[in-house]
């Protein structure tokens, strides 16, 4: 008897242990109900820390990628190349089932990629498109070419030449102004530029815009790693050499905000903004926390808002489907196409935001709050 209830004892234990392993077992690989297998590691290589929107883009996805599950190795290169490199190497090594990498220079990792080629590691481009290797599988990213529209919509807004609701305005120029680009290893860059530029166009070539200085090619007004201080420097030159006897600045065309605050330095320290003389109209992107200030104070005219959350959530779907062996949603197969191949793609919607609108584009969504832009 006692044989036998120590026997039923220990098949009750058994039973009850086997079904503690095998909840334990379900809960590892399925956190959060996703599929997601416990101890699967995603590398993600950001650009910097120095643009408020990489450590939200870094932020976002890593959250993301850990409600589902995912382990994460997120790291920040700092605009160098050799880091990041070096961080791809080690979440390769550290047998990484994925990578999402926003890159520094889009041409300097192709050696990394057939690494993690070799090694079955598939690639998702973040935001900028890595050119010129054949193991990129997909790309996340916003529709950049109509960013550089945007940039350009808002400039003519500005200047009076058209009105927010797309109609002319009663502006009719002649007006000076200057041209900036991104970084010429950013693919993007030229996007935007290119963008910009087929916008600007007919306006420049009716002579209601005058681009006074003459620099209109991307590879003069491009500012390499989208360097601050180099735009302010360029702004004071062209300020110094073009803009004398009276001339005055009318509009800039900046792609980026941390270039627009430069450019805007420059401006402040040649006089505009005081002494009754306005700001030139000045563009951007990212929608930081600075530039809408600036926006607010009536400084920066406009920047482009890319909800970086949306990005997030695109890239680490994306990713998910990938790890799970199905195939992510994109709606662009025929743009991107980096040298090697076309990278299939999801492309998504850039909004022009204005002092007029910033609180329903900000503020509402819930991308700040309103404490944060005082």
């Amino acid at each position: 008897m006692k044989l036998a209830r120590f026997a039923a004892a220990a098949v009750a234990m058994a039973l009850a242990a086997g079904t503690g392993a095998c909840d334990s077992s379900e809960k590892t690989a399925d956190k959060g109900g996703s599929g997601a297998k416990a101890g699967v590691l995603v590398g993600v290589s950001m650009p910097t820390k120095s643009s408020e929107r990489w450590i939200s883009d870094g932020n976002n996805v890593k959250a993301a990628l850990e409600k589902l599950g995912y382990q994460v190795h997120l790291q920040y290169a700092e605009n160098d190349i050799p880091t990041q490199v070096n961080q791809i190497e080690t979440q390769i090594t550290k047998d990484a089932k994925l990578l999402i990498v926003a890159s520094i220079d889009g041409t300097a990792i192709s050696t990394q990629l057939q690494q993690a080629a070799d090694k079955k590691i598939p690639v998702i481009a973040y935001d900028r498109l890595i050119r010129n290797s054949p193991n990129v599988d997909y790309y996340a990213t916003f529709d950049n070419y109509k960013v550089g529209v945007q940039q350009a919509t808002s400039l003519l807004v500005g200047l009076g030449l058209k009105k927010e609701d797309g109609s002319d305005g009663a502006a009719q120029g002649p007006f000076n102004i200057e041209l900036f680009a991104g970084s010429p290893d950013d693919n993007n860059a030229t996007f935007f530029f290119n963008g910009a530029m087929d916008t600007l166009k007919p306006y420049i070539d009716k002579g209601a815009l005058v681009v006074k200085s003459g620099q209109k090619d991307f590879k003069t007004v491009a500012i390499l790693r989208w360097d601050p201080a180099t735009a302010q420097k360029r702004m004071e030159d062209l300020l110094t050499t073009t803009y004398t006897g009276g001339a005055k600045v009318d509009g800039v065309l900046s792609p980026y905000d941390g270039l627009s605050i430069g450019i805007l330095s420059a401006l402040k320290s040649n006089g505009y903004g005081a002494g009754g003389q306005k700001y030139p109209i000045v563009t951007g992107q990212d929608a930081e926390k600075a530039s809408v200030k600036s926006i607010i104070a009536g400084e920066q005219f406009a920047t482009i808002f890319k909800d970086t959350r949306q990005l997030a959530e695109v890239t680490v779907k994306m990713a998910d489907a990938v790890l799970k062996a199905g195939k992510p949603e994109v709606n662009n197969t025929k743009d991107y196409d980096n040298g090697k191949k076309v990278v299939p793609s999801y492309l998504l919607e850039p909004v022009i935001v204005y002092k007029s609108n910033y609180k329903k584009v900000l503020i509402d969504s819930g991308y700040y709050k309103e404490d944060e832009l005082k």
